[in-house]
């Protein structure tokens, strides 16, 4: 049996390990593309070694935040390191377990997997469902992307688990009771970022605050030298588009709504602030029961998000949204026989106000009243594939939809075939959109296409800036796309080629440069605050870090106060009140059947979106509500073998009435 592959560090990344490999819990903080992986890799073998001679149990979980990224580590780094000395396996929600968890967990050395897969498995030890997993029975917990160790996320709630043995086990130290032992804590990050902080005090209790989640006892970076690969970095500023019929259009049956519902929103059709009326007036809509308001709003969101389209993509596609969600309208109120059925005055008006605006689909193939920003995005394309003879580069976009119509754009533009510019979207898994989720096997295909160089751009949502390696990238675009300072540092990092560049082009109205300018400040003040919390003596950074830890969230601490009969939920749509949360099982711990259909141990269930509900508790409406965590309610437990032979049950009468129906026939 030979060894694997040699993990050789550079310099750098042997100094910021060195704590972890004396046991320390640590956060490696290292940029994008700079090998922080790597790091890890290492630590664990090392780990597994040191135990291995000393005659002591060694068991490692690497934890992600996204199902892609389990692939990505186990066979791009873990496996390919540590095999075939020790035994690595991955684990996701898209594994088809021939065993359970904790048995993989028993016969591997090493374990990649979703954090939502271990928080389950450590929750059904508790509970006692089945033996689930203990954190005595692991030595060593790698955190990736570890900044999102804060607030209500499954990281924090792994560590909080932590914490709460470690302070048991303090405890019991005092008492000369047996201790339980503790994994050692490894986490990953390029930026901790500053918390939304604009004082360079809050930015360190940001990080000191994630540093006391993650238990660890110091923030490690380092001077990368020579290996720095600083992107050439350019704005690409728009100017506004003399005409836009289109949208002057959309506007005109934007207002005429506004007066047929009373509503005045005292904000530009369009805009972010206009977008935030509309959902505060749909919820204050649903909260009063006023179906005529509340429909007009529904309407009014389109029609913005297809004015927003129509300033980011083209024109047709701005069309084509709106196009499809009237015809989906249509749908739901037109019986099989072609007949209207429970149609309202207010939704008559607002189809007849959409059928009789025939001009738009005329002006939405007119190109002379593109907007400037596609026209940009072009000129910036066909220039980084002219300047390269292998360019292969990302677009940052901000919604999925934009992704999906970019990328058809550049595969009907005969100029981007002449200079073979093979694009493919890649978005995210989450059905948290109207438009359909990729699936695990589709983002992985359209990755290793690009890895190879089948494709050679790639249209993104944020799905990609964070952890995914995307080799060989020499350019990136974010398209009117700026968040926060965590994610202009992922994006940046992506462009890991020589010679590679970084574009920020503009959407008209986005201000995007300025927020650039924000996130530039954000990111001097957080490396500040780093330099300056490493420069604390340990005995001041212990003190400091002290004051975080233990302090669960305020919001976790009032879970479970009502009783679930006092939650009524109410249809947004109709008005109708559905069920009590009396109605409602949850399964392991995240799961509320009542709605859309997921597959669970061998049987369908219904799963509900508290965000398709009007909200009561305890008599009050809750005006926002879009994630379950936001309730202080405990739902009663799935009973999985109850409702498995109820199905069972059903099965057999249906059984039985089709056999009396054959007697009949006979």
């Amino acid at each position: 049996m030979t060894d694997g592959p040699q993990i050789v560090l550079r310099d750098y990344q042997m100094e910021v390990a060195r704590p972890a490999l004396e046991g320390k819990n640590i956060i490696v903080c290292l940029p994008t593309g700079s090998g922080k992986t790597r790091v890890a890799v290492y630590i664990t073998k090392e780990h597994l070694d040191q135990r291995k001679k000393q005659g002591l149990p060694a068991k490692v979980i690497v934890l992600v935040n996204k199902v892609p990224l389990v692939e990505q580590l186990y066979s791009e780094e873990f496996l390919k390191f540590l095999k075939p000395t020790y035994k690595v396996e991955r684990v996701s929600g898209n594994s088809e377990l021939k065993i359970s968890f904790p048995e993989i967990v028993k016969r591997y050395d090493v374990v990649v997997c979703t954090a939502q897969i271990l928080e389950n498995s450590l929750e059904r030890a508790v509970s006692g469902e089945d033996e689930g997993v203990h954190l005595s029975d692991l030595s060593l917990i790698v955190i990736d992307e570890c900044h999102h160790t804060q607030k209500g996320g499954v990281y924090n709630h792994i560590m909080m688990r932590f914490l709460t043995q470690k302070h048991k086990n303090k405890r019991l130290e005092k008492e000369r009771k047996k201790t339980k032992p503790l994994p050692q804590i490894l986490g990953l990050t390029a930026s901790p970022g500053v918390g939304g902080a604009t004082k360079m005090s809050k930015t360190e209790e940001h990080i000191l605050r994630i540093c006391a989640n993650l238990d660890a006892s110091t923030i490690m970076t380092a001077n990368l030298g020579q290996y720095r690969k600083e992107s050439e970095k350019k704005v690409e500023s728009i100017e506004a588009r003399k005409a836009d019929p289109f949208g002057d259009v959309i506007k005109k049956i934007m207002n005429e709504i506004h007066e047929h519902a009373g509503l005045n929103p005292g904000h530009e059709c369009g805009s972010q602030t206009y977008e935030q009326w509309v959902v505060q007036t749909e919820r204050d809509a649903v909260k009063e029961g006023n179906e005529n308001v509340r429909d007009c709003v529904d309407h009014l969101k389109q029609y913005n998000t297809g004015l927003q389209m129509s300033n980011t993509i083209r024109m047709c596609d701005a069309f084509s949204f709106l196009n499809s969600f009237y015809e989906d309208e249509k749908k739901k109120k037109t019986s099989p026989d072609g007949e209207a059925i429970n149609t309202t005055d207010t939704e008559r008006f607002l189809f007849t106000l959409f059928e009789g605006m025939v001009q738009l689909m005329e002006l939405a193939k007119n190109p002379e009243y593109e907007n400037s920003s596609l026209s940009k995005l072009r000129t910036t394309i066909l220039q980084e594939f002219t300047r390269r003879n292998n360019a292969r580069g990302i677009i940052f976009t901000k919604t999925r939809r934009s992704a999906i119509a970019l990328a058809q754009w550049v595969q009907d533009n005969p100029k981007f075939g002449d200079l073979i510019v093979n694009a493919a979207y890649l978005i995210g898994g989450g059905d948290q959109s109207d438009v359909k989720p990729m699936t695990s096997a589709e983002q992985k295909d359209v990755l290793k296409k690009f890895g190879n160089g089948e494709i050679n751009l790639l249209i993104a949502t944020t799905v990609a800036e964070e952890g995914l390696d995307i080799a060989a990238c020499n350019f990136v675009i974010r398209y009117g796309l700026v968040t926060n300072e965590i994610s202009m540092i992922q994006a940046r990092g992506r462009g890991r080629a020589e010679d590679s560049t970084y574009t920020l082009v503009e959407i008209e109205g986005s201000n995007v440069a300025e927020k650039e300018t924000v996130n530039e400040y954000r990111i001097n003040m957080m490396n500040k605050a780093i330099a300056k919390i490493r420069g604390l003596n340990p005995n001041d950074y212990e003190k400091r870090v002290s004051t975080f830890k233990y302090l669960y969230n305020s919001k976790q601490k009032g879970i479970s106060n009502s009783s679930p009969s006092e939650l009524k939920l109410i249809c947004r749509k109709c008005n109708i009140a559905v069920c009590t949360g009396d109605d409602i099982e949850i399964i392991e711990n995240m799961h509320r059947p009542w709605g859309s259909m997921m597959h669970y141990r061998g049987i369908d269930c219904p799963c509900l979106h508290v965000k398709n509900f009007a909200v009561t508790l305890n008599g009050k409406k809750i005006s926002k509500c879009a994630k379950w965590s936001e309730l202080p309610v405990k739902f009663r437990a799935f009973d999985y073998a109850l409702y498995a032979s109820q199905l069972a049950s059903n099965s057999d009468e249906e059984d039985e009435d089709e056999e009396e129906e054959e007697e009949e026939i006979e």
